[in-house]
């Protein structure tokens, strides 16, 4: 039984020291983090065992619950609502395109809709699609509400008729904009600088690799069964890509004069090279204000939380919200409210991780 325990204990370890470990130079270790949580239960199930064993084996699941503490805070909250109403909301919602058929023009329950009426003073769409052609598919007039969003940034705007992609809205002035990465199909990022009142601040848009796994296939244990090498390849090439696209953001973040907040889908859980990379230097807003376990996928693994907003320190997060009554696509929106205290200084960076 001790040395079962010594295994378990020591591939517990090895698990929680996973997420420092860039995918890029191991390809498989991406794949480790995936098992903290059943490690984070086991151990917390032998804690209680050991505990009414009255066994000195109860040490090892113990330290193993310290050492892996950190897992606990990025994966449930249970902040208090903050009263404060002043600073700004940003909203990141990867929409489905708005499940808008270009043949048709018919959406499903209206999701542009929701987009255009939540009170976000900046909002950020990944998966956005835009028809300049049809009214009621030019989706970046009708969001920007004849004006209450006047400044717009879509980085695929340049076809004259149909673009699809991912686009920023703000109340605010947007003094500069840019692309931070560009890849094929849907995935990037994209950031704009925004002016409030006498403060600058830099908001980016991202989108990271898919996992490209049908959720059909994922809810079909046969399925799972008979391609399960074809999923660990696809996941394995996915956790790598975003290990590579968090490297040129990380770059990109620390040449920000500004001070920074990252919002987007990410595709990757909090227990991974990508969430622990970004956490590094920034600080998640659904730590600081978050409540519950905050799960943002809207599919058959409704157990993950993939899109996160991450910021400075120099902002205060107020609130924090999961919106899972807007079920319009394949995620939630998600949303906080910040403030800071003016002005703001020049972004400096002590890059890490």
């Amino acid at each position: 039984m001790r040395t079962i325990v010594l295994i378990f204990f020591f591939t517990s370890l090895i698990l929680f020291s996973s997420v420092y470990i860039s995918p890029v130079s191991f390809s498989y270790t991406g794949l480790l983090p995936l098992l903290i949580p059943l490690f984070l239960v086991v151990n917390l199930l032998l804690c209680i065992v050991f505990l009414f064993g009255r066994t000195k084996l109860l040490i090892f699941p113990v330290l193993a619950l310290i050492v892996g503490w950190r897992f606990y805070a990025v994966t449930f909250q249970w902040n208090d609502r903050s009263e404060e109403t002043d600073g700004i909301t940003l909203m990141s919602f990867n929409a489905m395109y708005f499940n808008l058929n270009w043949d048709t023009g018919e959406t499903v329950d209206n999701s542009i809709e929701w987009a255009k009426s939540n009170q976000a003073d900046i909002k950020c769409f990944q998966e956005f699609q835009q028809d300049y052609t049809t009214a009621s598919r030019n989706t970046l007039k009708i969001i920007s509400q004849d004006g209450e969003y006047d400044y717009s940034f879509h980085s695929y705007g340049n076809n004259r008729k149909k673009s699809h992609g991912l686009a920023i809205f703000s109340r605010f002035p947007i003094v500069n904009e840019g692309v931070a990465f560009e890849n094929r199909n849907n995935n990037g990022s994209i950031f704009v600088d925004i002016k409030i009142n006498k403060d600058t601040i830099r908001v980016y848009n991202t989108h990271l690799e898919s996992m490209s796994i049908a959720a059909e296939q994922l809810s079909d244990p046969q399925g799972i069964k008979r391609h399960y090498r074809q999923t660990v390849i696809k996941l394995k090439n996915g956790i790598r890509m975003r290990a590579e696209q968090v490297k040129l953001l990380k770059e990109h973040i620390s040449n920000s004069p500004y001070p920074v907040i990252l919002a987007g889908d990410f595709n990757d859980v909090p227990y991974s090279f990508t969430y622990f990379s970004l956490k590094s230097t920034l600080k998640n807003a659904f730590e600081e204000a978050g409540r519950g376990f905050g799960f943002t996928y809207n599919k058959v693994l409704f157990f993950l939380r993939i899109d996160h907003i991450f910021l400075d320190g120099e902002f205060e997060v107020q609130h924090f919200k999961t919106h899972n009554e807007v079920d319009y696509s394949d995620h939630y929106p998600i949303s906080t409210r910040i403030t800071w205290q003016s002005p703001l200084g020049r972004r400096q960076v002590e890059e890490g991780g």
